[in-house]
């Protein structure tokens, strides 16, 4: 008896397995396969995960064996270099007529596809800018409102304190932060602790802290079951008073976190620029990709 072919899956299933495949996949070979493959890799199902590559155009990637650089080649081959980073995020987004509801975005993504993304996306729910975007961190603010539904978020460096009131007032299922290589302060501290009370994953990893900010931190949020400040500067990784605050929370990780008295900053300009020398010391991409709990890690799962 002659098997079943390919083409003629079932739409449903065919549709759940393209949802899978990835944004290369889907765009640059799905659709070639077959009539009905093509067909269905234009369902807005398939396209609820919008999991950009790190870079659009392969001049801007330095690195030659880096994973991004087969799709950027693609892309410009396929349409003539004249991709912009804008233009390549709004015909992505068009593709889920509303229904995406996770997005990593590219490095170097413009202010504006971040304001087409809220007003087209009311469903998301996890939201990675990355830490290169930080014009974009400086407009979230405007367009939290537009997500009710979010519950996890990756920023860059800096505004979380004007971030983060917006979270508390209008995502009422937040429940993951990851803002690595941000300085903490005691009110950058308070206000995570008054945003965000029922917030249960934190990573702050490769950061700097007023020991004071972690202190109100781990007394704060008292629902926090993941907690990664590995790495960062302003406590000791054997701070008795900081591992006893954290010895209610399952996971709790401070490994390589240090004071370093000789650059002691003596004002807030001189703290964040120490703070970025320290993080240029680390191994950025060792901190950002070998974690238990990583966004990378989470959004290989889904």
């Amino acid at each position: 008896m002659e098997g079943r072919k390919w083409e003629d899956l079932n739409k449903d299933i065919l549709v759940n397995v393209l949802g899978r495949v990835g944004m290369e996949s889907l765009l640059l070979d799905v659709p070639f396969v077959c009539k009905s493959w093509y067909k269905a890799s234009r369902e807005p199902q398939c396209w609820e995960h919008l999991i950009f590559p790190s870079y659009i155009k392969p001049d801007d990637i330095w690195e030659e064996e880096s994973p991004d650089r087969g799709f950027a080649e693609r892309l410009a081959m396929k349409y003539q270099e004249n991709l912009s980073a804008f233009a390549f995020v709004k015909f992505i987004v068009n593709h889920s007529c509303g229904n995406a509801t996770i997005i990593k975005l590219p490095c170097g993504c413009p202010e504006e596809a971040l304001e087409y993304i809220a007003n087209e996306c009311p469903k998301l729910k996890i939201l990675d800018v990355g830490s290169d975007n930080i014009s974009i961190n400086a407009i979230i603010p405007k367009f939290i409102s537009k997500w009710k539904n979010l519950e996890m978020l990756r920023l860059g460096k800096f505004y979380l304190k004007e971030i983060l009131p917006q979270i508390g007032l209008h995502c009422n299922n937040f429940i993951w932060l990851s803002a690595p290589y941000n300085y903490f302060e005691k009110d950058d501290a308070s206000a995570l602790v008054a945003s965000l009370p029922k917030l249960k994953y934190l990573d702050l990893h490769g950061g700097g802290f007023e020991k004071e900010a972690l202190l109100m931190i781990l007394q704060g949020c008292k629902q926090i079951v993941h907690l990664d400040v590995r790495q960062c500067l302003g406590f000791h990784d054997d701070d008795a008073e900081i591992l006893e605050l954290a010895s209610h929370i399952p996971v709790f990780m401070c490994e390589g976190s240090m004071v370093i008295p000789e650059i002691e900053p003596c004002s807030l300009h001189d703290r964040r620029l120490d703070h970025e020398l320290f993080c240029d010391k680390i191994n950025h991409d060792d901190c950002a990709y070998d974690l238990n709990f990583d966004f990378d890690d989470l959004l290989e799962d889904i």
